[in-house]
């Protein structure tokens, strides 16, 4: 067995010993709290064991490749190697951290024909991948895993129809155990059992492979399944400018090079809810950065026109997709220092014309007016008609001088789309241009190697609550403990018409937000998006001035992350720092709650906090709410309370000298 410990920065190679013998492996966390077992027999089997109680157990894993060759599989081991590391990772972009600690222990186990599984367990949970060393193209035909659960699992489950999906699901809770075979849900996806512990599973480092997605079997388990090789689509007849029909498939998930290592599946482990949202494991398993300058990336805030349906009013022109539309946008993003506007569906000629403008737009006159206000302008594009002339539609972007580009409509995780994404990030970072990923699979990894690509849709959205009931609340206040463990997430807050739940009604054109205004106000905080959307009009919002007092300050990148207190699909209290200033956000479900908030966190002396909180009435008018100023200290705690689908928000720092 290799040895391997690595510290700060140092690689030490302490004990060399290369023969083997039992088929038993044990792995510990740094802190000795989460324990992994791995056998070697007829099948390659991992357990999970967290505070000594078993979790995991007995999950078998294997990879068929080429014609039935299955990796894991009556597997002959030679030899082992492990490694501690304890290091710190620098992200370019600080979605919640600006310094995260990367510490672990790995096992890797390496076998004949050409294969090795690595194992890696950290204080919050457990990893593992296949790693190939073969000089020529492998086929692979399937992946094994099946995760049996010890004892009642209950899971928080975004169950799908078919692996053609925008991945904008609810996350059903529903027994483990109860999920039928024909029963399958996306990434990533929550269990917990009657004691309180919280697994969640996801991957990472998604690359030339498939997305994973999970099946029921009937029992105390759920299996993995992938989306077969595409080899032929054809348009669907409704909506054939964004809408496909997988024509063919192959019979095997992917084709690969023979030498790589497949992505991570991660075990995030927790008894503590809002572990979960501090994590930052989906980061620390992603390759890193692969661009040499990252100078130019510049997250910010966004005026969108899409969900307000460009409604703005009180002016002397007729709103709509057109320059003197955008020209508002930009002049009420230039006024608060919101760092973009974008321009959504409807600025090009066609949907599939994407260089071309329509008749009433001229990006490049809009480039250049919002130059002069320091307002970028992002472009929406079809993923299609982008990827079949990737290179040349880019480079006329860059000509007209945009900001960046929201991609839309991918609506599939086979081989062919993942590859997609990871294309168009590489092209889009050689003309220095962002990405936002829309009608997207989950983030899984990519952003660590492209920090250009800022956000990812791939969850129910507010845009939602412009045609259904479902964006409610309890839904608000679920998302953050799933789909954003993944990563960022483009929600696209700042409704500025709210209503509680008997007033709610979807309006397409008009859209409102279940929930009070300070519910809304409050995702800023806790919701992570380095690209942060103002979805509603700037017209409403201008008549909010106190509402653009907290917007056009709060960052949308964060130094340091603390959840302080926190309960999945009840409520959530997180603060987060960028620089001196703390913001604190708050947020329930339907139920009023009050809480004793314990300000420990910030260092001595007396800060000033600017406070926005659900109003009295709040509870009959979603919109009633209150700002207010006081002088607060270390030593003191907060008691705020939470109308029904209520907020609370808190801008925190020290008093600027006279």
């Amino acid at each position: 067995m290799m040895r391997i410990k690595l510290l700060s920065g140092l690689l030490i190679i302490f004990a060399v010993n290369t023969i083997v013998k039992g088929n038993e492996f044990n792995l510990s966390s740094p802190n000795n709290e989460i324990k992994l077992r791995i056998t070697v027999e007829d099948k390659i089997k991992w357990s999970i064991f967290q505070k000594g109680e078993l979790v995991l157990k007995d999950c078998p894993v294997s990879l068929t490749i080429d014609e039935k060759k299955i990796l894991g599989y009556k597997a002959q081991l030679i030899s082992s190697e492990e490694k501690e590391i304890d290091r710190e990772i620098f992200p370019v972009v600080s979605n919640k951290s600006a310094v995260i600690k990367d510490q672990y222990n790995q096992l890797e186990l390496i076998f004949k024909n050409d294969f090795s599984i690595i194992f890696r367990i950290y204080d919050e949970g457990v990893a593992y991948r296949f790693k190939t060393e073969y000089k020529n193209e492998i086929i692979v035909r399937s992946e094994e895993l099946k995760i049996n659960f010890n004892g009642y699992y209950m899971s928080y489950f975004p169950e799908e129809e078919s692996f053609i999906s925008h991945y904008e699901r609810l996350y059903k809770h529903v027994n483990v155990a109860s999920v039928k075979a024909n029963r399958f849900c996306s990434l990533p996806v929550l269990f917990q059992n009657d004691k309180n512990t919280n697994i969640l599973f996801t991957e990472a480092d998604l690359y030339d492979y498939p997305g994973m997605f999970l099946y029921g079997t009937g029992k105390n388990s759920l299996k993995a399944n992938f989306p077969k090789y595409v080899l032929a689509t054809k348009p669907r007849e409704r909506a054939p400018d964004r809408s496909e029909v997988i024509t063919k498939e192959a019979n095997y998930i992917a084709r690969t090079r023979g030498t790589r290592e497949f992505p991570w599946r991660i075990f995030i482990i927790t008894e503590e809810d809002g572990k979960l949202i501090e994590s930052n494991l989906v980061f620390q398993l992603s390759s890193p950065l692969k661009l040499k300058n990252t100078e130019w990336i510049k997250p910010g805030k966004v005026a969108w026109d899409w969900w307000n349906a460009n409604n703005v009013y009180g002016v002397d022109f007729i709103s709509g997709i057109n320059n003197n539309t955008y020209k508002y946008y930009i002049d009420f993003a230039s006024d608060f220092g919101l760092e973009y506007i974008i321009l959504d569906e409807g600025w090009s000629k066609t949907t599939t014309n994407i260089t071309e403008c329509k008749t009433e737009i001229d990006v490049k006159e809009l480039v250049e007016y919002g130059k002069k206000k320091n307002v970028g302008i992002i472009l929406w594009t079809l993923w299609k008609p982008l990827g079949n002339d990737l290179e040349n539609i880019l480079d006329t972007y860059r000509i007209w001088g945009v900001k960046g580009i929201k991609v839309d409509f991918m609506q599939r995780a086979d081989q062919y789309m993942v590859n997609y994404y990871e294309r168009v990030a590489k092209e889009a970072a050689k003309r220095e241009l962002l990405v936002d990923y829309h009608g997207s699979f989950k983030p899984s990894g990519l952003r660590r190697a492209y920090p250009n690509v800022l956000s990812f849709e791939g969850l129910k959205g507010a845009e939602q609550n412009k045609w259904s009931e479902d964006i409610t609340p309890m839904h608000n206040v679920t998302i953050p403990f799933i789909r954003m463990v993944a990563g960022p997430m483009d929600y696209t807050p700042g409704a500025m018409i709210n209503a509680q739940k008997k007033n709610f009604k979807p309006v397409f054109e008009r859209p409102m937000s279940q929930g009070t205004r300070i519910h809304q106000l409050a995702m800023y905080v806790i919701y992570e998006s380095p690209l942060q959307m103002l979805a509603d009009s700037p017209s409403n919002y201008m008549r909010e001035p106190e509402m653009m007092m907290f917007l056009s300050e709060v960052p949308t990148v964060w130094d340091e992350t603390k959840v302080l207190d926190a309960k999945i699909s009840d409520y959530l209290i997180v603060a987060r720092r960028s620089s001196d200033e703390w913001y604190i956000g708050a947020m329930t479900d339907w139920t009023a709650r009050t809480f004793q908030i314990d300000l420990s966190f910030l260092e001595k002396g007396n800060y000033v906090a600017e406070i926005y909180s659900d109003g009295p009435n709040a509870s009959r008018y979603a919109g009633d709410f209150k700002r207010t100023v006081k002088t607060i200290s270390q030593s003191q705690s907060l008691f705020i309370e939470l109308a029904p689908g209520g907020g609370w928000v808190a801008r925190i720092y020290k008093p600027k000298n006279k």
